[in-house]
């Protein structure tokens, strides 16, 4: 293998490949990122087993390839190692089966590598008919609800993003049983069959941050994987086995007291009230509601209080005491685009929904917490 490439393009494709790589890897040539070259470009490869990345550079994009190869270089210095050299040209030229010569013509690295022999066969296979949807609709359906998946191992299913369809109707969801997050969109063109998928949450956050624009992304789902790609990219990722719980019926669909208010306003009362509990497990502020008046208050006992006040738009009877977590609370409203929303409620112990008034299919769901 010997061919020389800018550092630019090359950087962009590790940035993207290195986060198929994991820290708890138990095969040690997984550790490593798969350089592939033939006439036709070069294919970069990082896998844990359950999550694989792959993107291919097209040989015009390559400055000189003079013969082909494959290889195994350590993840652990290779992307410091092409950020930080000196030239806009790189070269690379493999020593023997298990050394590359990495250089400008200012410095150069002499690399230890692993055995290509050992590296697990592993397919990316497409659909003929894959699901399409837009890059920046698929992150932003990802930003406004995969906050809310569970980082407990208790329940594994509930560490992953559940993702259904039925016709042209996708419906994404998270819960860590004590708040939920649901977003719906309509995708282009109606699928035949349902989907209903979990995803693993950390992998989820890794596909969030390859998606930059609006280009299109073809997901194949399969009976165990989902393959998404997206420019040069191929994203495969192992899916959660079991049934992700039923959660239409924890979602009200009646409210006592309905209030509107702007999202900056309360996401800020809630931000400086919870100052007081950041020390704390739950981070908890309590809010009141009388007389078209919402109070958010906290007290930690060796600190001392606070209390913050704000007008809203609510019945003149609507009337209630609740607590819930600052935290949650903050997180879910950061996913609003909205500035007017809605909290709705029933009774101190109900769950409270925040939804933005013109936008019904972002829908963020917490489950107060008692203080007596």
């Amino acid at each position: 293998m010997k061919f020389a490439i800018e550092k630019n393009v090359l950087l962009e494709n590790l940035n993207n490949v290195v986060r198929g790589i994991s820290s708890k890897n138990v095969i040690p040539v997984l550790n490593g990122i798969k350089f592939e070259l033939t006439n036709d470009g070069l294919t970069l490869m990082a896998s844990d087993s359950e999550l694989t990345i792959e993107t291919f550079i097209e040989s015009k994009f390559i400055k000189n390839i003079e013969s082909p190869g494959t290889i195994i270089i350590s993840s652990k210095y290779i992307l410091d190692i092409i950020r930080k050299m000196p030239s806009d040209i790189i070269n690379f030229e493999m020593q023997d089966s298990l050394k590359i010569k990495i250089y400008s013509d200012w410095n150069q690295y002499n690399l230890n590598c692993l055995d290509p022999s050992e590296y697990p066969s592993i397919k990316l296979i497409s659909h003929k008919d894959p699901i399409v949807l837009k890059a920046d609709v698929l992150k932003e359906l990802i930003n406004q609800t995969a906050f809310a998946i569970s980082t407990q191992e208790l329940r594994p299913i509930l560490t992953g993003l559940n993702i259904k369809i039925n016709g042209d109707l996708l419906e994404c969801l998270a819960t860590d049983s004590y708040r939920l997050a649901k977003k719906n969109i309509k995708i282009g063109t109606p699928i035949e069959g349902d989907v209903n998928i979990v995803i693993p949450g950390k992998n989820v956050i890794e596909l969030e941050h390859i998606l930059v624009d609006d280009d299109d992304v073809y997901m194949n789902v399969f009976n165990n994987r989902v393959l998404f790609q997206y420019k040069n990219i191929k994203f495969q990722t192992n899916l959660l086995s079991g049934t992700f719980p039923n959660t239409s019926n924890l979602i009200p669909t009646e409210f006592e007291i309905l209030v509107q208010t702007k999202k900056n306003d309360f996401l800020g009362a809630v931000d400086r009230a919870a100052l007081l509990t950041q020390g704390k497990d739950k981070n908890i502020v309590k809010m009141k509601i009388e007389n078209k008046e919402m109070i958010i208050n906290s007290y930690a006992s060796e600190i001392g209080k606070t209390e913050e006040r704000l007008h809203v738009d609510t019945s003149d009877t609507a009337s209630i005491d609740i607590s819930f977590s600052a935290k949650y609370m903050m997180e879910a409203l950061k996913t609003i685009k909205e500035e007017d929303i809605l909290i709705l409620l029933n009774n101190d112990v109900k769950p409270l929904v925040i939804k933005a008034v013109s936008d019904e299919s972002l829908i963020q769901l917490i489950l107060p917490i008692k203080t007596y």
